[in-house]
């Protein structure tokens, strides 16, 4: 099932706001549980987290900073406001 362009917008704002911050407390957490690494070691793994996040909502985020393609088209009428 295929979500719509608004439920896709509503979902990456709610995963940008709450998601988000919660995957850096846990990445934060977890990365301290070690011990302290080498920095190159350190630097790569935070680099890793950091983007690996973003694997499993590439569909949700895809398009979204695109205008709705269900929406009606503009008339064209926005020099008259």
């Amino acid at each position: 099932m295929a979500l719509s362009w608004k439920t896709r917008r509503r979902l990456s704002l709610l995963i940008l706001l709450v998601g988000m911050p919660a995957y850096i407390v846990l990445a934060i957490t977890l990365l301290g549980m070690l011990d302290r690494p080498p920095f190159w070691a350190e630097a790569g793994l935070y680099v890793l987290i950091g983007t690996a996040w973003i694997v499993p909502f590439r569909a949700v985020f895809r398009g979204i900073g695109q205008p709705d393609p269900d929406a009606a088209p503009d008339k064209g009428d926005d020099d008259a406001r």
